[in-house]
């Protein structure tokens, strides 16, 4: 009865240790994106980043190796092809999604961003010791650049300011696919209390321009919503939120509610089950208040 009773533990023990571990994903992942024959995504914990392979070389987007190597990024992409890495595609100018990037220079890539990111990183590599190992971009981008290489073109879109003021959409027109990174979550309110953007307003108008861009599909730099793609339906309701937002700090700050009981009383119940409503909601609430209680 006893060993009867010990290996069913043990049992039950091994099965739950295989659950855990059949929940927890590896720390690094790589995929073909379907109906594509050379559109990939590479995971790194939290983060994502696109890459495309075509007969003459790569076009890898950002490094993300903030506080990780970078190796792992590079070894995806040598185990798919052999040809090099030509190009390196900035999303903009945030540390976790672009530092590390000297492995990349070493194998000769070229680096591309907007002309605003090569300004802000300038400014801040003389401030902060973890920018040691940031690239400068070699080449930079205003509104609107194409890249072409072995018979595969990738546009880069400026739409304007909303999560930061250099942030670009590269969108594969052949493959509708677009990758964007930070400003438009998929089923999740926005980061904390919206850091490094102009004005709410400008954000809003953003995510317009990006829904009115040709593409059917959206790689996020976060797996959100369980790592699915991106749809115009998920943009529409980013602005949605945004706009019913707005709507309702504005009441708040013409009544003299903003700051502090604008953030604890004003609830968007539609939105009550998107990642992160309770710990950022009041947060985006503050963010707004700023602009309508006081016109930044």
């Amino acid at each position: 009865m006893k060993l009867s009773i010990c290996l069913t533990a043990l049992a039950a023990f091994v099965i739950g240790v295989a659950s855990a571990a059949a929940q927890t994903p590896p720390q690094t992942s790589t995929r073909k994106v379907d109906g594509t024959d050379n559109v990939y995504i590479f995971r790194y914990g939290g983060h994502q980043s696109m890459f495309i392979v075509t007969p003459q070389g790569v076009i890898a987007t950002d490094p993300i190796s903030y506080l990780r190597p970078a190796k792992p990024y590079i070894d995806a992409i040598k185990a798919v092809t052999d040809k090099p890495i030509k190009y390196v595609i900035y999303s903009h100018h945030h540390y976790d999604h672009i530092a590390g990037g000297q492995p990349f220079k070493d194998l000769g890539a070229t680096f591309i961003a907007h002309r605003r990111t090569k300004e802000r990183l300038l400014e801040l590599k003389k401030q902060n010791s973890l920018l040691a190992d940031v690239v400068m971009p070699d080449q930079v981008v205003g509104d609107k650049k194409s890249i072409t290489l072995g018979g595969t073109t990738l546009e880069l879109n400026y739409v304007g300011r909303n999560h930061s003021d250099n942030s670009l959409v590269m969108r594969l027109p052949k493959e509708k696919i677009v990758f964007v990174v930070d400003f438009a979550p998929i089923e999740s309110v926005q980061f904390r209390n919206i850091p490094d953007n102009a004005s709410p307003i400008e954000y809003i108008a953003s995510l317009k321009k990006l829904a009115s861009l040709d593409w059917e599909r959206m790689i996020p730099g976060h797996p959100y919503a369980g790592g699915r793609f991106g749809t115009k339906k998920d943009i529409e309701d980013d602005i949605a939120y945004m706009e019913d937002l707005s709507a309702e700090v504005k009441k708040a700050a013409d009544a003299g509610k903003c700051f502090d009981t604008a953030m604890k009383d004003v609830k968007l119940p539609k939105y009550e089950k998107w990642a992160n409503y309770e710990a950022s909601l009041p947060a985006n609430v503050e963010r707004f208040c700023y602009w309508w209680g006081r016109g930044y």
